[in-house]
């Protein structure tokens, strides 16, 4: 299946949804823009759509607003609002280059995000994809985060530095550098422990991990990455407002998107937090992390479900 068959086969829930939905909106002849009592109705039936696949209050208005404001027919409601759901979700990513190897991305995020499996399923789309990483194990405080990045290491066929029971996360990750820049190895990702905006000393060591990076090898790190879990939805936004500013965000990516109907919480993020989504995940396979494509992912809310096993 392909790239994009996948992501359509991850979204199908979210898709059908809205499906039934937008039915609801353009069924009937019903008039669309302007002002009238029908418009008003059908207009309030699409934020109410919008909103149940998590798009969000703010983003659901706008787009409801812009269809209002271009009064185009019902027919072409769909068009409208996945051009709309197109601007907020494609943006450039912002990550640094790094002036000399290896690149250094930090992968961050709440406990349970799937994050530590995300390092795997990075590492082997970058090694498949000619380069060389390495695998940073700073999760030192999980039992179990150790040995299921070796697994995940194993699978993804890249090594793994990594410290003692408690060792210091930071100095962890100024190992991994300096073994990346011997071995020559880039990237090295490095796992981070899972942790919630509220421990203030853990955002913090998160710092420390950014700046310890940096000192190994100056403008490290160049990527941050923000696990989020789709099925946790908007709820999410809040903790990741916080790791903004701690951990110097650069992009995110979200998981578990085939296991929700509210695949539209990527418009939030995109739109909420001001970030590229570099990523998404659409099942629990070594190959289902894919790279993100705003156009391949709007097509995918909105495509038929015949058409998209068609297509398939």
């Amino acid at each position: 299946m392909s790239l994009a068959g996948r992501l359509r086969a991850g979204l199908r829930k979210t898709a059908e949804r809205l499906a039934a939905g937008l039915a609801a909106v353009t069924g009937g002849g019903r008039e669309v823009g302007g002002a009238g009592g029908d418009a008003r109705a059908t207009l309030a039936t699409l934020a109410e759509v919008l909103i149940e696949a998590d798009v969000g209050v703010t983003e659901a208005e706008r787009i409801v607003a812009r269809v209002r404001d271009v009064r185009e027919p019902a027919t072409d409601l769909m068009e409208v609002v996945k051009r709309e759901m197109l601007g907020v979700l494609d943006r450039p990513p912002v990550s640094a280059a790094p002036a000399a190897p290896p690149r250094v991305v930090l992968v961050v995020g709440v406990n349970g995000t799937g994050k530590t499996t995300t390092v795997g399923k990075l590492a082997r789309r970058w090694r498949l994809a000619g380069e060389t990483p390495l695998i940073c194990a700073a999760d030192t405080f999980r039992a179990a985060a150790v040995p299921q990045l070796d697994a995940w290491a194993v699978r993804a066929g890249v090594d793994v530095v990594k410290g003692g029971a408690r060792a210091d996360p930071a100095a962890v990750v100024f190992d991994a550098v300096q073994a990346g820049r011997a071995r020559g190895c880039s990237p090295v990702v490095v796992d981070t422990a899972g942790r919630l905006h509220t421990r203030g000393d853990l955002m913090a060591e998160l710092g420390k991990i950014r700046r310890v990076a940096g000192r190994a090898l100056p403008g490290a790190p160049h990527d941050v990455l923000l696990v989020l879990d789709a099925t946790v939805g908007r709820n999410g936004l809040v903790q990741a407002r916080h790791f903004l500013e701690a951990a110097g965000v650069t992009g995110v990516v979200l998981t578990k998107l085939d296991g929700t109907a509210k695949g539209g919480v990527a418009v939030a993020v995109a739109a909420e937090l001001d970030l590229p989504i570099r990523y998404v995940g659409v099942g629990e396979g070594v190959d289902d992390l894919l790279p993100f494509s705003a156009a391949d992912y709007v097509d995918a809310l909105f495509t038929p479900a015949d058409v998209r096993d068609r297509r398939s």
